[in-house]
Parts: C-alpha cells; sequence; structure tokens
C-alpha cells in the first residue's frame, strides 16, 4: 500500500467518526430539547386539564343528595293484603301552559313518557268471624271486594320526552309535577277500565279456594 493510499485511507475513517459523532450529538440534543420543552409544557397541560374537568363539572353537574338524618316513622300498621293482579301501563302525557299565538314566546310545553304499574286485590283483615260458615259441609266465605293497593310510577323509565320554552318565558318547575300526578291518575283510571278489580277478585277467588281446599274444605262458596 503507497503512502498516499494509507493517508486517504485514515482520512476516510476520521471522516466517518466526525459523521457517527455528529449524528449522535443530533440525537442528544433533540432529545434534550424535547425533555425541556415538555417538562416546560407539561404543567400547563396539567392546568388546562384541571380547567376542563372543572368546566365540564359546572356544565354538567352531578346531583348531591343529602337526606336528613332524622328519620320520623308516622305510623305502622299491620297489613295482610292478599296482592293477586298487577298492570304494568304506559302512557304519554302532554303538559302545557300559554299555549296559543304567543305560545313560541311565552308558553311551556312538555312531552313525558310515564311508566307504571297497579296492584290490585283483597284485605284479607277485612273477614270477621261471622264472614265464614259451614253449611252442610259446604264453606261459605263473605270475601271483602277487590281494591287497588297501589298505583304509581316507575321512576326509572318515566322521563321527560320534549320540553318547548318560550323565548321570553323560564321553565315552570311545576309542570313536570302536574304532569307526574295526571300519569298516574291516568295510569289508574286504564287499570280500572280493564276491569283489573274483576280480575283481582276472581284470582282471590281462586287462590283462596286452592288453600282451603289444602286445608280439608273441599267445597268452598263465595258470597
Amino acid at each position: 500500500m503507497t503512502h498516499t493510499q494509507s493517508s486517504n485511507k485514515i482520512v476516510t475513517i476520521l471522516l466517518v467518526v466526525l459523521l457517527v459523532t455528529l449524528i449522535g450529538s443530533v440525537i442528544l440534543i433533540s432529545y434534550t430539547v424535547n425533555k425541556v420543552v415538555y417538562t416546560a409544557i407539561s404543567p400547563i397541560r396539567n392546568v388546562n386539564d384541571t380547567l376542563s374537568t372543572q368546566v365540564s363539572k359546572l356544565l354538567h353537574p352531578t346531583p348531591t343528595v343529602i337526606p336528613d338524618p332524622v328519620t320520623i316513622i308516622r305510623e305502622v300498621q299491620s297489613l295482610a293484603r292478599l296482592e293477586t293482579i298487577q298492570y304494568t301501563v304506559e302512557k304519554v302525557i302532554t303538559a302545557e301552559v300559554n299555549q296559543g299565538v304567543f305560545g313560541p314566546l311565552f308558553g311551556d310545553r312538555l312531552l313525558f313518557i310515564a311508566h307504571g304499574y297497579v296492584i290490585a286485590g283483597v284485605d284479607l283483615a277485612e273477614i270477621e268471624t261471622e264472614d265464614l260458615w259451614l253449611e252442610d259441609d259446604v264453606l261459605h266465605v263473605n270475601l271483602p271486594d277487590a281494591a287497588v293497593f297501589v298505583a304509581t310510577l316507575n321512576n326509572d323509565e318515566s322521563h321527560v320526552y320534549d320540553r318547548e320554552t318560550g323565548l321570553l318565558r323560564k321553565s315552570d318547575p311545576d309542570l313536570e309535577t302536574a304532569a307526574r300526578q295526571a300519569a298516574e291518575q291516568e295510569i289508574l283510571n286504564a287499570a280500572i277500565e280493564d276491569d283489573i278489580l274483576l280480575q283481582a277478585q276472581q284470582n282471590a277467588e281462586v287462590y283462596l279456594e286452592r288453600l282451603l281446599n289444602t286445608l280439608g274444605y273441599l267445597q268452598v262458596v263465595f258470597e
């Protein structure tokens, strides 16, 4: 190998070493800069995230329910109710005020989807000793008339579907309450109109007859 070739080889090696050193320096500087920038921006990001969370809580607050620690029991009553039928009813209720020509300005209107149930049966506590008597091995039972025990809304499924409030009016806080009260009455009316009491009475008689048969009274007549 000539002296010139040896010199060229050494120069090439030096250039490669220099190039590798430069690349390493650039990577190190880039990493350092990115780390410094991230360190500087991270608190700002944390502040922005905190502010976003606070704004979200203000715009979409979670209700806080605080029950009074004092509980007052008004009455304790023994019950002997035989529930024999339950109706599940759905009703659509429209509640509105100030509708008409000026409705878009001063009106308030909501559409309420009501889900509720009605339970009926016979109150066995009303049966007295003289309401049961035997005649020729036949047990006669003077059964009380069926009654509605419960007629209420299912709050988990009932909700306001739509509401329209006039431009110059605030939402009436009593409008939904009125809709709920009307819904409960309509649910009760629907069950009554469908003869829930008649079915409750018939079911009670079937149930009690089977019970009395197991007690040895093979013939039962309901008065």
